[in-house]
């Protein structure tokens, strides 16, 4: 997978884990069609839990190799943040179950595979087009 995917991937988990980063809350569809575009990395018109799976992006964003990511690591990784959207920190508090401030592999997986189980609507594991435009940017709760 290429790091602009991986990037996508993790920006979409982290949307979904605390709040929506768009302003007023409401995604806009072209943004929801770019990221599904984004993680359909086989262009067959589905996101598959490989395709949206975490495992490689903890693998290139833990810097300094101690299998946990920081708001440090996961910041130089996606970016600065919109105005007014949360912080790296804001966003990972719901999967940072030990309340450590950083992300482990396991936190991270179980983050990623919540999402895509609770966006996966029909259970085919496969997310569709509608699927993942009816999710994009919506918490979970």
């Amino acid at each position: 997978m290429s790091v602009s995917v991986i990037r996508f991937a993790l920006a979409s988990l982290l949307t979904g884990l605390a709040a929506s980063a768009m302003a007023g809350g409401q995604p806009s569809g072209d943004a929801a069609a770019a990221r599904f575009a984004a993680l359909d990395v086989n262009h067959d018109g589905l996101v598959s839990q490989y395709e949206y799976d975490g495992d490689v992006a903890f693998a290139l964003m833990d810097a300094d190799h101690d299998k946990r990511l920081s708001v440090d690591e996961l910041q130089a990784f996606i970016g600065k943040p919109a105005a007014g959207a949360p912080t790296v920190a804001e966003r990972i508090v719901l999967a940072d179950v030990d309340a450590d401030g950083a992300l482990d592999e396991n936190e991270l997986r179980n983050a990623v595979e919540m999402r895509y189980g609770w966006m996966d609507r029909n259970g085919d594991g496969n997310l569709d087009q509608a699927e993942f435009a009816a999710a994009f940017g919506v918490r979970v709760r």
